[in-house]
């Protein structure tokens, strides 16, 4: 792992700054002196002092940053004391539903939304889970094409499960496919940091960010902002220009106590001022016109303390069919919570257990609260969820307010809010809040042209966009530092061409 303490530029700096005020104060005593003893020196030495005077600034204006905020080398950018490459900090907070930040509690993101921008919502990829929504983030990719259908499910090629809470085995290079972004921007020779984002360290490819700090739990939200900025902090040569960062303390408190809890309210407090002293490092260091920061969450939260429960090995779904044979017992695997998708045992009758499944579907106690698919009664088009040998073959999805579980499993749990159903859902809505050149060069387009696709609020004095899917963030983040040569992904071609300079 590289090394990834920080510089000390800012103390050097203002060291530097006290001794050059130490200087022109001992030059302004000796020239006091100097000027009472009147034109004592030959005029070659003052012409020549005069000369060199010129010439040193001819050299210094030279040197300087222009207009645009270019450095000395026109690849750089100038922050007034140091020299920067185009930057993006990414930063997700797990959990974060679109409709937390109406509720008076995130003053300091919503600040930055009205000096950036943000979006109505982000819509999530079906399932509506962490993993499979923070690699779409990552690679611009449905989950059917980057291989994380859920956070659990089994993959009939490996013979093996993916359990996302089993890093040891679940970030093996091998599950997950596509090209995150950090990828991109490694093989376009960017220098790249990961702070917990879920993924693997290493992809399939060879590739891994530059600096990486693996996933540990209860990690203080100061600790994060603090490594953050030693990356900032970093010499030009060596500092990052895409940092990822990933934060689940919302989500937590969301599954432990329901998305309208007090300790939900808490954790929303404690995020917003997390993201506004990120916001605020970024103003100290005068990066505003550099540095896009971008704040997202995966999806959002959905109240389960009053779900009603569906037994799915109760006699009226999959209790018996046939002769005595319990059809519960042939299903060997259930992935994706809350939803099941369903594999059998070789030589199970899976039409007979279908068939039972769709007359349960359509009796009068069931009728509203679930959804059957296979590939007879394919998923909607709009989930992109079929195209893949790890989505299994049946799949029950539950609707809002319902839950699926198992005789033996039982009903309830400690879990009182929960997500995973159809990204349609507003409950599952998640936020886009940006600030910096990409934001500031949009509201001009927009104030220019007309040609955002969304609209200003007079009343809060927010740019807000059109809601979005999260597959279209890859590519925004790639023309934000400069990549041309990306990867393949589903999100829509030229989808930002109205937001962004040409």
């Amino acid at each position: 792992m590289h090394n990834t303490s920080a510089t000390n530029d800012g103390q050097e700096t203002r060291l530097l700054l006290e001794n050059v005020d130490d200087d022109v104060e001992e030059q302004v005593k000796n020239g006091a002196e100097s000027s009472q003893r009147g034109w004592e020196r030959p005029a070659l030495v003052s012409f020549t002092a005069l000369g060199l005077l010129l010439l040193g600034g001819f050299f210094y204006l030279s040197n300087q940053p222009n207009a645009s905020g270019e450095g000395p080398r026109g690849d750089y950018l100038w922050n007034g004391t140091h020299e920067f490459k185009r930057t993006v900090i990414l930063v997700s907070i797990d959990g974060l539903r679109a409709d937390y930040l109406d509720r008076g509690l995130t003053p300091h993101l919503l600040d930055i939304s009205k000096q950036g921008i943000r979006a109505e919502y982000m819509k999530p990829v079906f399932p509506t889970l962490t993993f499979p929504n923070h690699w779409s983030l990552m690679t611009g990719l449905y989950p059917e094409s980057h291989g994380i259908v859920a956070n659990s499910f089994w993959d009939p090629a490996s013979n093996s499960m993916f359990m996302y809470n089993h890093p040891e085995a679940s970030l093996n290079a091998s599950w997950w496919f596509g090209e995150p972004m950090w990828e991109t921007a490694e093989q376009a020779g960017l220098k790249t940091a990961n702070l917990m984002w879920p993924g693997p360290p290493v992809t399939s490819s060879g590739f891994s960010p530059t600096y990486h700090v693996p996933w540990r739990d209860k990690v203080p939200l100061e600790e994060k902002l603090d490594q953050i900025f030693k990356w900032v902090d970093m010499d030009v040569e060596g500092r990052p220009e895409l940092i990822v960062a990933y934060e689940p303390s919302l989500d937590q408190a969301g599954h432990a106590h329901g998305p309208m809890s007090k300790e939900v309210n808490e954790t929303l407090r404690s995020v917003d001022k997390f993201a506004h002293s990120l916001h605020h490092e970024v103003l100290a260091r005068n990066l505003s016109d550099i540095a896009d920061v971008i704040f997202v969450s995966d999806h959002g939260m959905a109240d389960t303390r009053v779900t009603e429960w569906i037994l799915v090995d109760d006699e009226s779904m999959l209790g018996s069919y046939g002769d005595e044979e319990p059809t519960w017992d042939v299903v060997t695997h259930a992935d994706g919570w809350p939803n099941m998708g369903l594999r059998f045992r070789a030589g199970t009758d899976q039409r007979a257990v279908l068939s039972k499944l769709m007359r349960a579907a359509k009796d009068p106690r069931y009728i509203g609260k679930f959804d059957v698919f296979n590939v007879a009664i394919p998923m909607p088009e709009r989930y992109h969820f079929s195209a893949s040998e790890r989505i299994a073959p049946v799949w029950i999805v539950p609707r809002l307010g319902y839950a699926l579980t198992t005789k033996e499993s039982g009903e309830g749990g400690p879990s009182h809010g929960d997500h995973g159903y159809d990204n349609d859902e507003p409950a599952m809505r998640a936020i886009f809040v940006a600030h910096g050149p990409f934001s500031t060069g949009a509201k001009g387009i927009a104030s220019r042209e007309g040609k955002l696709n969304g609209w200003h609020s007079t009343a809060t004095d927010e740019h807000i966009v059109q809601g979005f899917q999260n597959v279209e963030v890859y590519n925004l983040v790639m023309r934000l530092l400069g990549v041309d040569d990306v990867a393949p992904t589903n999100g829509t071609a030229g989808f930002w061409d109205a937001y962004l300079e040409a």
